[in-house]
C-alpha cells in the first residue's frame, strides 16, 4: 500500500542540516529538529566510520552532488530551463541554482501544503527567494486536482525544456506507487520539447550488508514506516522507467563521478544510484 507522504517530513529536517553541515545550504534552512537529529546520530556515524560500516551522510552527499551535476549539465547545454523539485523539503537546491543561473532558470519547489508553507516562509524571511523561484503545494500521488503535478505543469512554458527532481522520496513508497509516480512524471514531461527526470534510487543487490540493514531500520524509525527497495539491478529499474514512458533511462554510479564531485568514496557512497531518464532521446 502507498504511504502517507506526510510521514516523510521528519527526514527533511535531518537532510536539511546535513547539507548545511557540508557547506551546501544556508542557515535559514536549518531547523532545531534537524540539528538535534544530526547531533543524536553523531556517535553512530563515528562508530560506523571507525568500523568501516556505511554512513548515512556518505550516500546523502553522493546523491545530492550527483543530481546537482546532472542538472547543471542539462541547464548549461540548453536542454532545461524549468525545474520542478518534488518533495523538496528543506533542500537548498532551488536557492543555489537560482543564484547560479538567475533569470535563465525557473525553479519550482514543491511539497505537501504544510511543508511548502514552512519552506516558503523560511526562504522569504531570509531573502533567499527571487523572481522565477517559487514554492508551491503539491501531492506527488495525485493524478488530477489542484495539488497534482499535471495541474502545476499547466502553468509552465510548453516550449521550454523541463526537469523533475525527486530526492529522498522513492524508498518510502512501495513499488506500485513508485511505478505510478514514474508514469505520472513521464506523462507530464512529454508535454515539453526536452523532459528530464533525476532521482536517487537504492537497489536490492547492493544494499544487503548488515550495516545497510541497520541503517534501514534506523531510517524506518525516523519515518515511522517501512523503507522499500524496489529493484534488484540497474537494468530492472531502467526497464521499468522506459515502461513508464521515458525514452531513455540510465542509473549512474557515484564512483564514476568521484573526481568531479570531490567524493572520498567513504563506505555508504556505493549504496545509492542516481536516475537520469529522458522523454526524448535527442542529446
Amino acid at each position: 500500500m502507498a504511504r502517507n507522504p506526510a510521514s516523510i517530513s521528519p527526514t527533511a529536517h535531518y537532510t536539511g542540516y546535513t547539507w548545511f553541515a557540508h557547506g551546501l545550504s544556508h542557515p535559514a534552512l536549518v531547523t532545531p529538529q534537524g540539528r538535534l537529529m544530526h547531533t543524536a546520530l553523531r556517535p553512530l556515524h563515528g562508530l560506523a566510520a571507525w568500523t568501516g560500516a556505511p554512513t548515512l551522510e556518505a550516500f546523502l552527499l553522493a546523491r545530492h552532488k550527483l543530481i546537482d551535476l546532472l542538472l547543471d549539465q542539462a541547464i548549461a547545454e540548453g536542454r532545461v530551463s524549468q525545474v520542478i523539485e518534488v518533495a523538496a523539503g528543506l533542500s537548498p537546491r532551488g536557492w543555489r541554482f537560482k543564484q547560479k543561473h538567475g533569470g535563465r532558470l525557473r525553479y519550482i519547489e514543491c511539497d505537501l501544503p504544510d511543508m511548502a508553507a514552512r519552506k516558503r516562509h523560511l526562504i522569504e524571511q531570509a531573502g533567499l527567494i527571487s523572481q522565477g523561484h517559487e514554492v508551491l503545494p503539491l501531492n506527488a500521488l495525485a493524478d488530477t486536482g489542484p495539488l497534482s503535478l499535471s495541474n502545476l505543469a499547466e502553468g509552465l512554458d510548453a516550449t521550454q525544456g523541463t526537469a523533475i527532481i525527486t530526492e529522498g522520496l522513492l524508498n518510502y513508497f512501495d513499488t506500485p506507487t513508485v511505478q505510478g509516480m514514474w508514469a505520472r512524471f513521464a506523462a507530464v514531461l512529454q508535454r515539453f520539447p526536452n523532459g528530464l527526470y533525476l532521482s536517487d534510487l537504492h537497489l536490492g543487490n547492493i544494499n544487503r550488508g548488515l550495516g545497510i540493514q541497520a541503517f534501514k531500520a534506523l531510517l524506518s524509525t525516523f519515518v515511522k514506516g517501512q523503507v522499500f527497495l524496489h529493484f534488484n539491478h540497474e537494468q530492472e529499474a531502467e526497464t521499468e522507467l522506459r515502461r513508464a514512458g521515458f525514452a531513455m533511462a540510465k542509473l549512474h554510479h557515484p564512483r564514476h563521478f568521484a573526481a568531479q564531485l570531490h567524493l572520498s568514496m567513504q563506505p555508504g557512497t556505493d549504496a545509492v544510484r542516481v536516475v537520469e531518464a529522458r522523454t526524448s532521446r535527442a542529446e
